[in-house]
């Protein structure tokens, strides 16, 4: 995770008495220390301080079960689904479309039609919600977290949250959702937990909430909360967004993939030097606009290769992917394991004339096969494996 943060009231120790001096829940004069903390209690957490208890639950309904299911009798071949122009539709959280999914991750994708009308949590999963189009903010349990183009939103497990778009008519997202943690890949960071001054980001280029906004509303306020397939909606006495102060490692947060300064050489660097974050199963690498290789005999895209333990999946943001011919910007590729695949022919005597790239792509690496979904294949352009010949 990013360094340690704060934002608002704290008292000087943590699970020590923090006075209210307003009105108080059951008039207990206390405001309520809430403990956030992963991987039982040994890894990163954060402490935050409610005016009210957030446990006060009024009722409990299920919602049923998500649809997840797999194509049967997949073929071991190259995909290329079209998602760039899909039907948009509802809003940016029960309106996602599942794509593609393993023990690790489900991927989706969404282009809303209507604003988020009701908080929602993760329960069972980190969310890395790739901001395709679209701004404005995220309301969380931990403040407003302003969104923008090419932000990688960052969403701990637990945490409540609400989107509020600028223009929701512009908004169009890729979502991975993350069975495990999202973390800063250990090669970034010195022994001190600091990242290296050689690391493609530094510091700065996280954003975490800006202010607290916090709600004193004692109004019973649903929330849908998903944990694996399983929806429930959860009534509370009071709105949860009644947060006066946090501190901590664990909290949302932002990274802009314009921000991520790539590295290059005089020959082909392979995609560990794009990682951008590292998670159980699988890794997220950005592709920046960047100076290609300098050496005067470089062949300046990628090289054939058989990722022979990984799935490779692409996402086209932005510009001419300078190995492939006619992948559309909004599309994924994916290239399984077990199979080769390289540049499309032509691109790579096209690449000797250019000394930089303007495209922008995101990438995760998994290390178990993918599954596709039937929202998936019916995007899919079956004539994409033929189109090395």
């Amino acid at each position: 995770m990013p360094s340690y943060r704060r934002l608002g009231e704290l008292p000087p120790k943590r699970h020590m008495q923090f006075e209210n001096s307003g009105k108080s829940y059951l008039n207990e004069g206390l405001f309520y220390e809430h403990v956030v903390t992963t991987q039982g209690f040994d890894r990163v957490y954060s402490i935050l301080y409610h005016r009210r208890p957030p446990t006060r639950v009024v009722s409990t309904h299920s919602v049923g079960q998500l649809d997840l299911t797999a194509i049967p009798d997949q073929e071991l071949r190259h995909h290329h689904i079209k998602t760039g122009n899909f039907k948009r539709s509802g809003d940016p959280i029960v309106d996602r479309v599942p794509m593609m999914f393993n023990q690790d991750l489900t991927a989706y994708r969404v282009r809303p039609a209507r604003q988020q009308s009701e908080i929602y949590r993760n329960a069972a999963a980190d969310e890395v919600i790739f901001i395709h189009q679209g701004s404005g903010y995220i309301q969380t349990t931990y403040g407003r977290l302003p969104y923008r183009r090419g932000d990688y939103c960052v969403i701990p497990r637990t945490c409540n949250y609400m989107m509020v778009s600028d223009d929701i008519t512009q908004e169009d997202h890729l979502i991975l959702e993350s069975h495990g943690p999202v973390r800063i890949p250990k090669q970034y960071l010195n022994e001190d937990g600091q990242l290296l001054l050689g690391s493609p980001y530094y510091e700065r280029d996280f954003h975490s909430p800006v202010d607290l906004q916090h709600v004193d509303e004692d109004v019973e306020t649903s929330i849908l909360i998903k944990d694996g397939n399983r929806l429930t909606r959860v009534v509370m006495a009071n709105n949860p967004f009644d947060v006066v102060g946090w501190d901590g490692f664990l909290y949302p947060y932002t990274f802009n993939a314009w921000d991520f300064e790539p590295l290059t050489g005089t020959l082909h660097l392979p995609p560990p030097y794009q990682q951008t974050f590292e998670m159980r199963g699988f890794v997220i690498c950005t592709f920046a606009p960047r100076y290609l290789d300098h050496h005067p005999k470089a062949v300046k895209v990628p090289y054939v290769h058989s990722n022979v333990e990984a799935d490779e999946v692409l996402f086209y943001v932005e510009g001419e992917f300078s190995s492939r011919k006619g992948v559309e910007i909004g599309s994924f590729t994916l290239h399984p394991g077990g199979i080769p695949h390289g540049p499309h022919p032509g691109t790579i005597m096209k690449s000797m004339e250019v000394d930089f790239t303007n495209e922008m792509a995101v990438m995760f690496d998994t290390d178990r096969p993918l599954f596709l979904t039937r929202q998936a294949m019916e995007m899919d352009d079956p004539d994409y494996p033929m189109s090395w010949l």
